[in-house]
């Protein structure tokens, strides 16, 4: 009677055991539900790239869309140009050739009678990207015309030299003194009359400009 029922418990007590190992959720389902992990270079790729800072003193060189000149542009006036050379820093290229970038004339001063000759002061204020324009801030590019001293004298020279001319066929002697100073009277109101040269940059003209301040790209 007593081996019966120690049978009969050991019995109920392995099925009990059986039926809660069956229950038990297992190790790789709880494992399947968990939320998968995303890979490190998606996380990457959603981080800002950081910023690069060209330092001041790099040279820009750019070529103009708009033309500018010292006697039809005004100060306050700006241009277009772009970029002639990709500008690198530490081997990686920050601003790619043919990138447009927006300059302002900040003087312009057409020759004058005689004195004063042909001058015009430009600046680049900005880079003209999609995601907005990036100010950038350059030294001032200036330029002066040529002297026209030599062309003066010569022309001077010239209308006393015809001076002396016509006083000579007036009769010699005093009439050629008078004739030169005529003439050379005339030869300076010729320069008086005619202005000096002026500063012409058409579209296509290749300026050169130095940052005066780093830039933060």
């Amino acid at each position: 009677m007593r081996v019966k029922y120690f049978l009969y418990t050991l019995t109920l007590g392995i099925l009990i055991a059986s039926v809660a190992a069956c229950g038990k959720p297992s190790e790789t389902s709880a494992d399947s539900t968990a939320p998968e992990e995303k890979p490190s270079g998606i996380l990457d790729k959603l981080k800002p790239a950081p910023k690069v800072t060209v330092p001041a003193g790099t040279r820009i060189r750019v070529a103009l869309i708009d033309g500018v000149s010292s006697n039809n542009s005004s100060a306050g006036d700006t241009f277009l140009a772009s970029l002639t050379d990709p500008v690198v820093i530490a081997g990686k290229t920050v601003l790619s050739k043919g990138t447009k970038v927006r300059g302002r004339v900040v003087d312009a001063v057409g020759s004058g009678r005689v004195k004063g000759r042909a001058s015009i002061q430009l600046k680049l204020t900005d880079i003209v990207r999609d995601g907005g324009n990036t100010a950038i801030s350059t030294k001032t590019f200036s330029a002066v015309a040529e002297s026209t001293k030599k062309r003066d004298a010569a022309i001077i020279g010239g209308g006393a030299g015809l001076g002396a001319a016509i006083g000579a066929i007036a009769g010699g002697g005093k009439g050629a003194a008078i004739g030169a100073g005529v003439g050379g009277g005339a030869g300076t109101g010729t320069v008086l009359a005619t202005k000096g040269k002026e500063i012409h940059y058409g579209p296509e003209t290749r300026l050169t400009f130095t940052l005066s301040q780093p830039l933060e790209i």
